[in-house]
């Protein structure tokens, strides 16, 4: 077969060759084309022999003016919860790859994160060549083996093998539609490595333009109801959950035309300024005496939920005063609505649209002289902290009082920090007690999969994609002795991520829930560990931070603008009880 490649423009044939092209153009380099037009930046990944097809591509893609970046895990998991990060700072659709056999086997957990998280995402795994399938070939995925793609399409949106040269473009094309169509979501191509890296005779031209995905106002009249109910209300109700992206001080603009007061889930807190009059606070795990006051009163006739999966922990095991006819649900997927039967009414559409149009619907509303009551009112001498949770969040006692750190990092922080927040302990802390006034989703934190580590990749991920801007990683002594190693990947990549540590000596979240459940206290001891000297010895600076005093004189500038990373020793009080009681009693229903 002639291995000289041509490019195709419909039926004409141009044989100009790439510059520099010193092998065979492959099926590798056709992949590499469409994630060019996909505008794909890095792909995150662990090598092997399978993949190395790909590898090579990747690395040919230089050489053809194709800027894509590979970056290295050191764990497939991690490298999946790095394109999580990616794709949250950037907004466009991440790749991850692995070889085959345990580097596959490995992804998944990272990926079945992005399936709950909604992350458009193409996950390439290897297989051994199609000759070997079945026989006892190191490391076989294949059907007659360890069936990865089967395990794979219980986590993915779309999951296949390609088993012939013909049947990658089309399938590829068929992924990137998948993923980017709502809901979103990662897909799977199991690739032999005969079949990427066989030479590619006529190179065909990429249109991205397939790919892009847009969603409409599906239910226009359901819409016209709604602005019709909003001018008949009297006090409304906005429950903004993890999928409320909108455009710059809309939500505010929206609630103050309508008097309404706002309260979301814990993951929707990242697109409210907490620092407004009208946002009441976290429903939910670890959530606001004063939001659940506003809920569970039901002195408002509608509720607007705004983007929310309607989860358990975002809902209080779905609270039945907030999950009841009053609530209208406006979402961007119509799988969200499954979990509303009972709303009054549902809407499906791009968010950002449906509310400005709301918005202009009740400017004109208020123009011929309607007014709508203050909902906050009715909560106006509740404050979001009590005073004893207030006294706890100024404390200065020694050891350091976790209260006091989240508090004091949600108003020192840059205003741009992108602050990931791991599962655990660090969950509790940060939605209670770090506020914060930016309204752009910087707060990001995973609670649909609920995985240990997954901040430490994810935030590696987004720094490495933007390492110009502030990054801090707030993660537990637990999850960081189990991926840890990750922040080797940051300093090879020399970006600037601060890695916060709570060093309690414990499965935080597992050593209170025990004690508050009555359960028996066993499993969560971890070993005393200085994790500043541990970073030292990585050739990183480490701090040890022990006193509210050295919190405080933390120069996050400093630390934000250099060349490598840093880790912070937090060295917290571990008697104190976080604010977990929807989580035991959650746990207590399954009884």
């Amino acid at each position: 077969m002639d291995t000289q490649p041509t490019h195709t423009h419909g039926s004409e044939t141009d044989t100009d060759v790439p510059k520099n092209l010193t092998a065979p153009f492959t099926y590798g380099d056709l992949i590499v084309d469409y994630l060019k037009g996909m505008g794909v930046s890095h792909v995150f990944g662990v090598p092997g022999g399978s993949i190395e097809p790909f590898f090579d591509a990747v690395a040919r893609a230089e050489r053809r003016d194709i800027h894509l970046k590979m970056v290295v895990s050191r764990h497939e998991t991690g490298a999946a919860f790095m394109v999580d990060g990616h794709i949250r700072e950037t907004g466009r659709f991440g790749v991850c790859c692995s070889t085959t056999g345990p580097g596959a086997t490995n992804l998944i957990t990272g990926v079945a994160n992005a399936w709950e998280e909604n992350l458009p995402m193409l996950v390439i795994t290897a297989q051994t060549p199609m000759a070997k399938f079945g026989k006892k070939a190191l490391q076989d995925s294949s059907c007659s083996a360890i069936d990865v793609v089967g395990m794979f399409k219980h986590c993915t949106k779309y999951s296949t093998l390609v088993s012939h040269t013909d049947q990658l473009e089309n399938k590829l094309i068929n992924a990137f539609m998948t993923a980017n169509t709502p809901p979103k979501g990662p897909v799977h191509l199991s690739l032999p490595a005969d079949i990427v890296n066989t030479p590619l005779p006529v190179i065909p031209d990429v249109n991205s333009s397939l790919f892009e995905q847009t969603v409409g106002v599906s239910t226009p009249s359901a819409l016209e109801q709604l602005k019709s109910e909003i001018g008949t209300a009297e006090r409304i109700l906005l429950f903004v959950g993890e999928n409320c992206k909108l455009e710059e001080n809309q939500l505010i603009q929206f609630a103050e035309q309508i008097n309404a007061a706002i309260v979301s889930d814990p993951t929707g807190k990242r697109w409210v300024d907490e620092t407004h009059p009208r946002y009441c606070g976290v429903f939910g795990l670890s959530g606001h005496q004063k939001a659940r006051s506003l809920v569970m009163d039901q002195k408002y006739d509608m509720v607007l939920a705004l983007g929310t999966q309607i989860g358990e922990l975002g809902t209080s095991s779905w609270c039945p005063d907030l999950l009841s006819p009053k609530l209208i649900h406006i979402d961007d997927s119509i799988t969200a609505f499954s979990r509303t039967p009972n709303a009054h009414l549902h809407i499906c559409g791009v968010l950002s649209d449906i509310i400005g149009q709301l918005t202009t619907s009740a400017a004109i509303l208020r123009a011929q002289g309607k007014r709508w009551q203050d909902l906050t009112a009715t909560v106006v001498d509740q404050p979001l902290l009590s005073a004893p949770l207030q006294s706890a969040a100024n404390s200065n006692a020694v050891p350091l009082k976790p209260q006091r750190a989240f508090h004091s990092l949600g108003r020192n922080l840059p205003e741009d920090t992108r602050i990931f927040i791991d599962a655990g302990n660090a969950w509790a802390w940060s939605i209670h007690y770090m506020q914060r006034a930016n309204t752009q989703g910087l707060f990001r934190i995973a609670m649909a999969y609920g995985s240990m580590t997954w901040a430490i990749g994810a935030s590696v991920g987004s720094c490495v994609s933007n390492p110009a801007s502030p990054h801090l990683c707030i993660t537990g002594d637990g999850s960081y002795l189990m991926a840890g190693q990750e922040i080797t990947v940051a300093i090879q990549q020399k970006v600037p991520l601060v890695m916060m540590i709570l060093n309690d000596t414990a499965l935080g979240m597992v050593k209170h829930g025990q004690r508050l459940g009555r359960a028996e206290e066993t499993g969560f001891t971890l070993p005393s560990i200085n994790y500043a000297a541990l970073a030292n010895a990585l050739g990183i600076e480490g701090l040890a931070i022990e006193t509210p005093r050295q919190l405080d004189e933390l120069d996050f500038d400093r630390l934000f603008s250099k060349n490598a990373p840093t880790i912070i020793d937090l060295r917290i009080d571990p008697e104190e009880i976080p604010p977990m009681g929807e989580r035991i009693k959650g746990l207590s229903t399954s009884k």
